[in-house]
């Protein structure tokens, strides 16, 4: 069965086109979302994967219509490669995951994906070493100074002071 998924990003944009696209490729069943790409929810996206099965095709008017980003979209057509079934985008023609071609094409742009995700890593990792080669920490500010911590280290010698309020001397909250 070939089923059509189209999105607009607003109630105000047309889904004209991706219908009469969708209609023309022989789909039997149509999903109409009307919400942004980036919203993490997209209930008729979710219904349309749920309905798919073993040699059923989806088909989308265009590939960003489908995923909110290459990642998003590279692990919706993995998934439905391991369920078996197809993945067609009608503007790229070339991407058709039912034909070898078209699987092809599709890994070319997976690992593409993943080479940059790999080139962010390594600049991320890069930046992080020169700053910290600058003297610049990373992470969550520290709760209190190294002066403070000896000092709290010094109270808390002191049997008759307890954790909870050096704790509160130093406008923190104790744990156990």
């Amino acid at each position: 069965m070939l089923i059509g998924y189209a999105r607009v990003s607003r109630d105000k944009q047309e889904t004209a086109l991706q219908l009469d696209a969708l209609d023309k490729a022989g789909c039997q069943r149509v999903y109409v979302e009307k919400l942004s790409g980036a919203s993490p929810e997209r209930p008729e996206l979710e219904r349309c994967l749920d309905t798919l099965r073993e040699g059923d095709t989806l088909i989308v008017w265009h590939l960003d219509r489908l995923g909110r980003s290459i990642k998003d979209l590279i692990e919706i057509v993995s998934s439905l490669k391991r369920q078996g079934i197809g993945f067609r985008s009608l503007t790229q023609s070339d991407i058709d995951t039912t034909t070898a071609n078209g699987a092809l094409v599709f890994h070319v742009f997976a690992a593409l994906a993943e080479y940059e995700r790999a080139r962010l890593q390594e600049r991320t990792r890069a930046g992080l070493e020169a700053a910290r080669a600058r003297g610049r920490r990373g992470g969550r500010p520290l709760a209190m100074s190294d002066e403070d911590a000896r000092k709290a280290r010094a109270m808390l010698s002191d049997v008759e002071i307890t954790k909870a309020e050096v704790a509160k001397h130093f406008g923190g909250h104790c744990c156990k």
